[in-house]
């Protein structure tokens, strides 16, 4: 389904086929009420999201139950192609042995180097993607007309004065 000239919404099924076949995406968490985010390999496992860490800002996050997002993307340079899937949910610390035994049959391993022994698991309570989409091709031109300069572009720049 189009939602805007050149994008496409994505469905929930077709969001968790494209999860499924990433290994690496980015988790957003809150510190100090700003956003922080960090690369992760990551995957998929009973339609939640699932990833190793050590401790810091990851583990202390999923430690609380924080609502995080989580996002993977792909892209190709040559046909100006690709897409966008985030999740929203909730980060828990995994101490159930059975959900430890899956993780550590998809052969997860982090890329990072380092001990990551502990185990994150992103519940979701939101899933949403977009994929860029040329209806007329991937060369289709673009025209983009004249760009009206905003009224702090209209301003003379500034010059310091001495005091």
């Amino acid at each position: 389904m189009l939602v805007d000239e050149g994008l496409e919404l994505l469905s929930e099924e077709e969001c968790w086929r494209l999860l499924e076949s990433g290994e690496v995406g980015r988790v957003a968490i809150t510190m100090h009420a700003l956003p922080v985010i960090f690369p992760v390999n990551y995957a998929v496992i009973d339609a939640t999201i699932v990833f190793r860490t050590s401790s810091g800002s990851k583990l202390a996050a999923a430690t609380g139950q924080a609502v995080v997002a989580f996002e993977v993307d792909d892209y190709e340079r040559t046909d100006r192609s690709g897409w966008s899937v985030l999740v929203v949910g909730r980060s828990k610390v995994v101490h159930d042995l059975d959900v430890t035994a899956k993780i550590l049959a998809t052969d997860l391993e982090p890329w990072a180097g380092g001990r990551r022994t502990d185990l994150v698991r992103i519940t979701p309570g939101f899933v949403s993607g977009r994929r860029i989409v040329h209806p007329n091709g991937p060369d289709e031109a673009v025209e983009i007309g004249p760009v009206e300069p905003t009224r702090r572009q209209e301003r003379s720049p500034r010059v310091p004065t001495k005091r």
